[in-house]
């Protein structure tokens, strides 16, 4: 007869005693059981004591966690959070270097525990180590002359530790001083630190400026891009990570009006090639966390637009005026003209002309066509650029069209006004940069300008496409989609390099595209005559079901989410998984993402799936209605969802990429019997009804479809016929 599920059976440890195999009743108050384990090795004043795991963690068994012990646990008698953190923090004061040192790096593997951090921070601990830190370099000027090994270790405890407590988010991090920020700035600026040091005074500076404005502004005063670039040309590639990190930490938090500055900051000290040669074609591969720090700089950088994508052109600003000139004057070399000739009914016939041959949809006054944002005066930067940088190409163009018939010209200014927008729209210039995603470009890192190169290379395929489409002026909303669709195609595999791109999109002709349609038509073809409907209505709930149990079988497998906090690298995970009979949920943290399956037995949480309320998602979610960032994050939101449970809580939930949104939200739909309304489940169902449809229409008479699959041959009596290429 199994166990009752309140009995979980463990072994407790004991320094210098036998491990004690015992019978923990989850009702019994935890202090029962803690003198019960005393009494049994005759210890005294069980209230010093506490069990934790024995295993890397270390981490203490309170009665908030308790329910997380597995059967087959071992566990570990120790002294108590309280009695540690005590013994703790008069080490680490200790005369003794040494015995300084071995308490620093115990009480750095100790922080990692919230129980034992939270009655280290109620001791004062943290401010013990800031004054550590601030008199660090004075207090131990000799000492690191002559066991500078040793210093650095200590004072890489200090911040490990340091590090630690603060994750935690119990102590605010606007109570620094400043003699705290310039100490940590001082080993960030030192060309000679130790990596361990570097790495966390890194770290400490990108959470001082995520998490405070205030800090943000002492940090960026001690704290200069050039000091920072010298770390990304190093080999080690976590401090190139880290370094990335503080400089867009440093670029997220300013005000919208020093960013230019910034940038301008970074394009002197030439981030953008350093970045491309010694990390994007590095030696090594990029890892998970360096392709978002990637991304987000990717995004910040072109977020800078749009400031010009929301800006409307002033029709009377001479300034501006002069743009529209200057375009007019490159294409049809206007200053050869004398300016006094005919008169100035004559030259304004002759302006309209002209503006008519540029595209512009307002002939007499252009400027009206640059009101509407987005995408504002970002376009006729862009035509700028093109004129100036690509001006044989530039005047190719409009030449070629205004040598057309006019409905069938390519009108310039009104493809490069729609193409900005969509440029815009496609790397979703303005938006906040997700917290998941890691979908960087490796080719916006090979130019400086590589926002206008990317437009000058699209509007030379778009009037590639209007002239392979033949189209006209009615047919221009369907050649704008078929660019797109050039685009997005092109971009899906990431070229990287801008000359690789356009040989991406040559490749891409407007045939090419017809051909890839019409194979993605005939997968989704769907006949529609009566007889075929009703044999579809009739297979349809058969398939519908199909798509169910596949939903609840990739529950079963599971899933691993991250936890996401202000330090995203140091993000703990967590595995969700149904069980096989589909009622009940486990899940429990990782200590990584782990390869393959997590089993049950591993998974310290239950829900069971009769106590499921609701599914929500999006802003509905709990977490999503917290104050912070991601709250903003629109990419986040569309990931989002919770299960509701009794007693009135949740689990929250952030998917790891739209797919697996899809699926455990129509999983856990189906398990409470409502449809799955997802994208995923739309296109699921069309694409099996469609094969099914296509199999029981096939013209088989007089085949012989077999009942079972074809028998497996035996193995050959040897492989001496196989022959090794190696």
């Amino acid at each position: 007869m199994p166990p009752p599920s309140d009995i979980v059976k463990v072994a407790i440890e004991w320094p210098g005693a036998f491990p004690k195999l015992m019978e923990i009743d989850q009702k019994k108050p935890l202090a029962s059981i803690i003198r019960e384990v005393c009494d049994g090795w005759s210890l005294t004043n069980p209230e010093n004591y506490a069990l934790q795991y024995a295993d890397n963690t270390n981490f203490y068994i309170t009665e908030k966690n308790r329910n997380e012990i597995k059967n087959g646990a071992i566990l570990r008698l120790a002294a108590s959070p309280t009695q540690t953190a005590q013994g703790l923090h008069e080490r680490i004061q200790s005369s003794s270097m040494d015995a300084k040192l071995e308490a620093l790096k115990d009480l750095a593997n100790h922080s990692r525990d919230i129980t034992f951090a939270q009655e280290f921070i109620n001791l004062d601990g943290i401010s013990l180590l800031t004054q550590m830190v601030e008199s660090g370099s004075e207090r131990y000027q000799k000492l690191q002359k002559i066991m500078k090994p040793c210093f650095g270790d200590m004072l890489s405890f200090t911040l490990t530790a340091f590090v630690e407590l603060m994750d935690h988010g119990i102590v605010s991090w606007d109570t620094f001083s400043v003699t705290f920020i310039k100490k940590i700035a001082s080993y960030v600026n030192k060309s000679a630190t130790d990596v361990s040091m570097l790495q966390r005074s890194l770290a400490i500076l990108e959470s001082m400026v995520l998490n405070s404005y205030d800090l943000y502004q002492k940090v960026a005063q001690e704290i200069t891009i050039g000091q920072l670039m010298p770390h990304l040309q190093g080999s080690d590639p976590d401090i190139q990570t880290y370094t990335i990190a503080v400089i867009n930490a440093l670029f997220l938090k300013a005000p919208d009006d020093k960013r230019q500055e910034i940038a301008n900051i970074l394009a002197q000290k030439q981030l953008r090639s350093i970045i491309l040669t010694h990390v994007i074609r590095g030696t090594r591969t990029i890892q998970t966390e360096m392709a978002h720090q990637l991304y987000v700089l990717q995004v910040l950088t072109f977020n800078l637009l749009e400031d010009r994508m929301m800006t409307k052109m002033d029709p009377q600003d001479q300034s501006q005026r002069d743009i529209i000139f200057e375009l007019r004057r490159i294409a049809f070399d206007a200053d050869l003209e004398p300016t006094n000739s005919g008169s100035i009914e004559k030259r304004k016939s002759m302006y309209t002309r002209d503006y008519k041959k540029l595209g512009f949809i307002n002939h007499v006054n252009p400027a009206m066509d640059f009101t509407e944002t987005p995408p504002g005066m970002l376009a006729l930067d862009n035509m700028l650029y093109f004129a100036k940088h690509h001006q044989d190409a530039y005047i190719r163009i409009v030449l070629e069209n205004s040598s057309r018939e006019d409905k069938h010209e390519c009108p310039f200014g009104r493809s490069s006004i729609e193409l900005t927008k969509m440029l815009c729209e496609i790397l979703k210039v303005g938006e906040l940069p997700s917290e998941t995603c890691n979908e960087f470009h490796p080719m916006f890192f090979t130019h400086d300008r590589s926002f206008e190169e990317f437009f000058c290379i699209c509007i030379q395929l778009l009037n590639k496409t209007w002239k392979e489409m033949r189209a006209t002026s009615e047919d221009f909303n369907k050649v704008m989609q078929v660019v797109k669709e050039q685009i997005t195609r092109a971009l899906t595999t990431k070229p990287n390099s801008l000359d690789q791109f356009k040989s991406k999109l040559q490749n891409l002709s407007y045939t090419e595209i017809l051909k890839i349609r019409q194979s993605e038509r005939m997968n989704q073809e769907d006949f529609q005559s009566r007889p075929i409907l009703e044999l579809r209505e009739k297979i349809q709930p058969e398939i519908l079901e199909l798509v169910k149990q596949q939903r609840l079988n990739r529950l079963c497998e599971g899933t691993c989410f991250r936890k996401i906090s202000s330090r995203r690298r140091q993000d703990k995970f967590w595995y969700c998984r149904l069980s096989p009979n589909h009622k009940v949920l486990h899940y429990g943290d990782q200590e990584e993402s782990p390869q393959g399956e997590v089993p049950h037995e591993s998974l310290q949480d239950k829900l069971p799936v009769a106590d499921i309320k609701a599914i929500v998602t999006g802003k509905d979610c709990p977490h999503m209605k917290e104050k912070g960032a991601l709250k903003q994050n629109k990419e986040v939101l569309e990931l989002a969802f919770s299960i509701l449970y009794d007693p009135d809580d949740a689990l929250n939930f952030i998917a790891p990429d739209k797919h697996e949104y899809c699926v455990w939200t129509d999983g856990l739909n189906a398990l409470l019997g409502k449809e799955m309304m997802s994208e995923l489940t739309k296109n699921d169902l069309d694409t099996l009804l469609s094969m099914e449809m296509k199999l029981r229409l096939l013209d088989l008479e007089n085949i012989k479809i077999p009942e079972a699959p074809p028998p497996i041959p035996k193995e050959p009596s040897n492989y001496d016929f196989v022959y090794d290429c190696n």
